[in-house]
């Protein structure tokens, strides 16, 4: 009885080293943070015009 609690515990213990392992850790995508900068705010300025453009849109 006493060894589907272990491994119910060693399971859960392992799913959470797994996810603290994950949190705080940054992608290293290669680029300088002046390049990186430049992409986030492509990418905003996308998504801006793509909102804008769905809320001009008669309904």
């Amino acid at each position: 009885m006493t060894r589907g609690n272990q491994r119910e515990l060693a399971r859960q213990k392992n799913m959470k080293k797994q996810t603290d392992s994950g949190k705080g850790k940054r992608r290293d995508d290669g680029l300088s943070a002046a390049a990186r900068k430049q992409r986030d705010s492509e990418i905003m300025q996308q998504k801006q015009k793509k909102a804008s453009e769905k809320k001009e849109q008669p309904k």
